[in-house]
């Protein structure tokens, strides 16, 4: 057992298996899982059933598989499945030699659903969908038997096997489980347990089989097949327990995990309904499934989220057996928190107006050093170009503006960063009367010095116009208005939730010669900006795409207001 487990907070899984382990139970193993199903890309949710999973077996010294339940081939693909484990290995996780695909044990399923069928707890059914969704009944009526309920043993065997032959058509025949169809569970109302699907090419098995496992049936016995102790799953998942233990009892299998429901994690702003996340993708209301405003894993890693700050926000968030809604600002801080020790600094210039130091001479750069992280000195220094003509951020001036405004004012005074103090003493403009121009002048004595008796209440970034970087900014914002577009009754389609504002980009924007040879994903403080990340997948050929990964403090709850 890891040293981990006593300094982690407790809970009620963690309780379960100190019981176990004290008890004896299972030989004093610990094996865990983690079985998404390849029909999408991972979202935040998935982020904390992964370090649930992987976590619980490092902290017990046990094990995780990683195993995609893949019996629906008409919605999975190879590209969901290496996304997915491009996923996992990101954050930090690794599955060694236990990958797994419930398609390996297709054959032993079928030979248990034939089991089934001798034991006389199986039957084929003739009934359409639309019939057997008739005779399931509702959540307060019972429902009522199927007529090829009674059918023998001998019948059921011959009719599987050649629904196993592909002799029927789609829809034409399931094999459902003999259960209870009075039972006021309706998952253990005689559930289905395979379905016909001719024409389609599943990613592992080709076109072997024309039947497959439903995921209730397959999900249980691929976790008794390797030997699985304790499944843990969502909260959604606690209703069909019944069902998972009703198999494996039936079966009289030797290994019999257990299953335990966690509440999953309700991000606010966010969905991770996999149904809308698709959604968004295929009506191309978002660029791709790793758009940075999606909540997919892959979507924030390419936004410039540190995988360890997603660790830390699923371990701070805990786990709990009821349902709850967790704040964006959680998240965002230990983004933050992560971001303000290991992210170096630079300026760039969202909103570039043009100053021209009047007292500086033509032609003249000097190279000013400035740190790359104020309080790690092993991070070293950076060159900044300072220059006659230089960039500053329009939102920095005014022409006139009271005591509370501390930046750069007409006649008075500001400090740019790492740099000179210097005043404003003519604005220019065209003939809108827009700002072109501002004229300036500098005191050559004010470099890393704070004369004695000058007051200069401001500070500024800055960049020199002739070193300067042309670049894109991508200023990302949360991708919908109210706090829980998932289930939000307010509209008739969560499309309408949809912040209009959720992407601004910045085409004239530039940054410090320092980042003209930046490599995709690294992230940096943009001085007084915030923290941005250059974009994976589109920065090549010299073209540099920076995407905001998180302001410097948390004003979505203002901004809100």
């Amino acid at each position: 057992m890891s040293d981990d487990v006593t300094t982690k907070p407790s809970n009620f899984i963690r309780n379960i298996i100190n019981t176990d382990l004290a008890e004896g139970k299972n030989e004093g193993r610990v094996h865990t899982r983690f079985p998404p199903e390849p029909n999408g890309y991972l979202h935040i949710g998935h982020a904390k059933s992964i370090c649930l999973n992987f976590g619980l077996a490092n902290d017990y010294d046990g094990l995780c598989n990683l195993r995609f339940d893949d019996t629906n081939p008409q919605k999975e693909n190879e590209e969901f499945v290496n996304s997915i484990e491009e996923d996992v290995r990101w954050l930090g996780f690794d599955w060694q030699e236990r990958l797994y695909f419930s398609s390996n044990y297709f054959q032993q399923l079928f030979d248990y659903a034939i089991q089934l069928v001798e034991q006389g707890n199986a039957y084929v059914c003739d009934l359409s969908a639309e019939e057997t969704r008739e005779y399931r009944g509702t959540l307060t009526e019972p429902g009522k038997n199927s007529p090829y309920r009674d059918r023998s043993i001998e019948e059921n065997l011959d009719l599987f096997n050649r629904m196993r032959a592909g002799e029927f058509p789609d829809g034409s025949k399931l094999l459902r489980a003999k259960i209870d169809m009075a039972s006021p569970n309706v998952n253990l109302r005689d559930p289905a347990i395979y379905r016909i699907r001719h024409g389609v090419v599943h990613h592992q098995t080709g076109t072997e089989w024309c039947i497959y496992p439903m995921y209730d049936y397959t999900h249980c016995l691929s976790d008794s097949i390797e030997n699985i102790t304790h499944s843990v799953c969502t909260l959604e998942f606690a209703d069909h327990r019944p069902l998972y233990d009703w198999f494996l009892d039936t079966l009289k299998l030797n290994s019999h995990p257990q299953q335990i429901e966690f509440s999953r994690l309700n991000l606010q702003y966010a969905i991770t309904s996999k149904r809308r996340l698709t959604r968004l993708v295929e009506e191309n209301i978002v660029e791709s499934w790793n758009d940075p405003r999606m909540s997919t894993i892959s979507g924030m890693r390419r936004r410039g989220y540190p995988a360890s700050a997603i660790r830390e926000f699923c371990e701070r968030i805990g786990v709990t057996k009821s349902d709850n809604s967790v704040e964006m600002e959680i998240l965002d801080a230990c983004i933050r928190e992560e971001l303000n020790e290991t992210a170096p600094r630079a300026m760039v210039v969202l909103d570039p107006v043009k100053v021209v130091i009047t007292n500086y001479p033509e032609g003249q750069t000097e190279e000013l050093i400035a740190p790359r992280h104020p309080q790690k000195e092993e991070m070293g220094t950076r060159i900044v170009p300072f220059t006659r003509e230089l960039y500053i951020d329009r939102a920095d001036f005014k022409e006139e503006a009271n005591n509370k405004f501390k930046r750069l004012v007409k006649d008075k005074e500001v400090r740019l960063r790492n740099a000179y103090v210097i005043r404003c003493d003519e604005v220019i403009k065209d003939d809108n009367g827009d700002i072109t121009e501002l004229r300036c002048s500098y005191d050559p004595a004010t470099l890393g010095a704070n004369p004695e008796g000058r007051k200069v209440k401001g500070v500024i970034h800055w960049v020199s116009a002739e070193h300067g970087v042309k670049a894109d900014v991508r200023l990302y914002d949360r991708l919908f208005t109210v706090p829980h577009p998932d289930s939000d009754k307010s509209v008739d389609d969560f499309i309408e939730l949809l912040n209009p504002n959720s992407l601004v980009t910045l085409t004239e924007s530039v940054v410090e010669k320092s980042l003209a040879t930046t490599e995709a994903g690294v992230v940096y403080q943009f001085e007084r900006e915030g923290y941005f990340c250059a974009d994976a997948e589109l920065c090549r050929d010299g073209k540099l795409v920076f995407n905001r990964t998180v302001t410097l403090r948390d004003t979505w709850a203002k901004i809100a207001q």
